[in-house]
C-alpha cells in the first residue's frame, strides 16, 4: 500500500513525501525495481544527489536506475556532472534502452545536457527526444518538457527555454 501511495505521491509533485514513503518499502523490498527507480527519481527532483546514488546502489544495473542517477548527477545541486555523462554514454550501449520510447526520449534528453557547449547537438537530441516523446503519457511528457527546459537553460538558449520551445 505504501508503495502505491508513494508513486501516487511521485506523481502528483510531492518528492519529499514519496521519499520518505519509498524509503520505508525499500527498507522491506531493496530489490523492488519500481521502489528503488522511484527513490532515486525523488532524490533528484530534491536536489539530493548522494541520497540518489545511494539509492541507485540498490539496483545499480537496471536501467531506469541508471537514468534515474544521470538525471540527479547531471541536474541536481551537489551532482556530478562528469559522472552524469559517463552515466548517459554507458546507458546508450545498454539494449533495454531501445524498448521503452520514455527511456530513449530520456536518454535523448539526458544527452542534451550533458553536451551544453554544442547548441546545435543539443537541439539535435532534443528534436531527437520529442520524436519518440509522441506517444508517451502525459506526465512523461510533462516531466521530459522540464528536462528539455533544463537542457536549454544550460546551453545559454534561456529565451528558448522561456517559451518551452526550440
Amino acid at each position: 500500500m505504501r508503495k502505491v501511495a508513494a508513486e501516487v505521491l511521485y506523481a502528483s509533485g510531492d518528492p519529499l513525501s514519496a521519499a520518505s514513503l519509498f524509503e520505508q518499502v525499500a527498507k522491506k523490498l531493496p530489490k523492488d525495481r519500481a521502489v528503488v527507480v522511484g527513490l532515486v527519481a525523488s532524490y533528484a527532483a530534491l536536489n539530493r544527489a548522494g541520497d540518489a546514488r545511494r539509492s541507485a546502489a540498490l539496483l545499480p544495473d537496471e536501467i531506469d536506475v541508471r537514468l534515474a542517477l544521470a538525471w540527479s548527477e547531471l541536474v541536481a545541486i551537489g551532482g556530478d556532472r562528469e559522472r552524469g555523462a559517463r552515466l548517459v554514454d554507458e546507458v546508450a550501449a545498454d539494449p533495454e534502452l531501445a524498448r521503452s520510447r520514455e527511456r530513449i526520449a530520456m536518454h535523448k534528453v539526458l544527452e542534451a545536457i550533458a553536451t551544453p557547449d554544442d547548441r546545435d547537438l543539443v537541439r539535435s537530441k532534443l528534436g531527437d527526444a520529442e520524436r519518440h516523446a509522441g506517444s508517451v503519457r502525459p506526465a512523461d511528457r510533462a516531466f521530459l518538457g522540464y528536462l528539455d527546459g533544463v537542457a536549454l537553460r544550460e546551453a545559454g538558449m534561456v529565451e528558448l527555454a522561456n517559451l518551452g520551445s526550440r
